[in-house]
């Protein structure tokens, strides 16, 4: 019987890592199958501006390696129904992905199959060769740009930044409020959670959400996994810290809730570990991140990518975000209140 191998990402710009991977995953069975993200989907992980190729392109392109026998474009931000319907016996992916934040894991594993997590080639990656162009062509917001002057320097940063966010960020705020909308149309709760400075912003938001925000309305569940230090510290203790958030998504979540997985760098492990088992429990899954933090956004049903990889910038954006989906919601609230009225 044929062994299909199954192995997936944007393939946006194919660089010699990628060709190697192609070819150690095709080794590992007879028909090797690469599911590509739509152009779509690449927008909602990586942000406007990309691809830089469309999927037919990336599709042409992948389709000439002699590695390479079928590919397959997916729409959703997750190959996961296409894995589903491949039926893939091996599973691969880069080393930067552990094996259980490898999506489809799960159902390959239960089907009989393997997954592998291969090392990557040394000193190859997108997001570098991304940088590179950047810097040689001026694009982007760079530091030199800016006032000398530390005050100057910040605000003017700053509000290059939101320049960018107004840009280019409503589409993936709207987004994200919807599936918050329907979060809480149903019945259903939010859970949030973050490190640092994200954790203040996870406890901000659920604040906000079971008191209010600037009105009188109805109060809406909403937990922030960052404020019970005994369960913190127990299960940091008996498990792994990697471990505080996915054990209490374990505990409070069902299906139909929303996770609000808060990451500015967009690769904490206890929060990609929180995504994956929001998934495994049915629930939707808001990321918010920085620029850089591909492999969370891939990871969720929508995402903020906060135009910047300083960490002060993006959680300036995440705060200002977070209250704008506040004022969307409560004029949801007080609509219905006044359509029942």
């Amino acid at each position: 019987m044929e062994k299909i191998v199954f192995t997936n990402g944007c393939f946006d710009i194919v660089h010699p890592g990628h060709l190697d991977l192609l070819a150690r995953a095709r080794a590992l069975g007879d028909k090797l199958i690469v599911g590509i993200n739509s152009d779509e989907s690449v927008r909602k992980i990586k942000g406007l501006g990309r691809p830089f190729m469309d999927q037919e392109s990336r599709r042409e392109v992948l389709s000439a390696l002699r590695s390479v026998d079928q590919v397959e474009i997916f729409d959703e931000p997750t190959p996961v129904n296409l894995i589903m319907q491949i039926k893939p016996d091996v599973l691969v992916k880069g080393g930067d992905w552990k094996p259980n934040e490898i999506i489809g894991a799960d159902f390959v594993l239960a089907n009989g199959g393997k997954v592998f997590s291969l090392p990557l080639k040394d000193g190859y990656s997108s997001s570098r060769i991304v940088e590179t162009i950047k810097a040689v062509t001026g694009a982007g917001v760079m530091d030199d740009q800016f006032s000398d002057s530390a005050v100057l320097g910040s605000l003017e940063q700053h509000l290059a930044v939101f320049h960018e966010v107004l840009s280019t960020l409503s589409g993936p705020i709207t987004d994200c409020y919807e599936i918050l909308h329907e979060t809480f149309a149903r019945g259903n709760k939010v859970l949030i959670c973050g490190n640092g400075g994200s954790a203040a912003d996870a406890q901000h938001l659920a604040a906000e959400f079971v008191g209010r925000y600037e009105v009188e309305r109805r109060a809406l569940p909403a937990i922030a996994l960052t404020t019970d230090t005994s369960a913190l510290t127990a299960i940091a203790n008996d498990y792994d810290f990697d471990r505080v958030f996915a054990r209490q998504v374990d505990a409070l979540a069902v299906p139909g809730d929303c996770l609000i997985a808060i990451s500015t760098s967009g690769n904490s492990p206890n929060v990609i570990a929180a995504v994956m088992t929001a998934r495994k429990r049915g629930c939707r899954v808001i990321g918010m991140t920085g620029v850089a933090g591909k492999k969370l956004s891939s990871l969720c049903d929508a995402a903020i990518l906060a135009p910047s990889e300083r960490t002060a910038r993006v959680q300036e954006v995440h705060i200002t975000i977070a209250h704008i989906w506040c004022e969307m919601i409560e004029d949801w609230l007080i609509s219905a209140d006044e359509a029942d009225a």
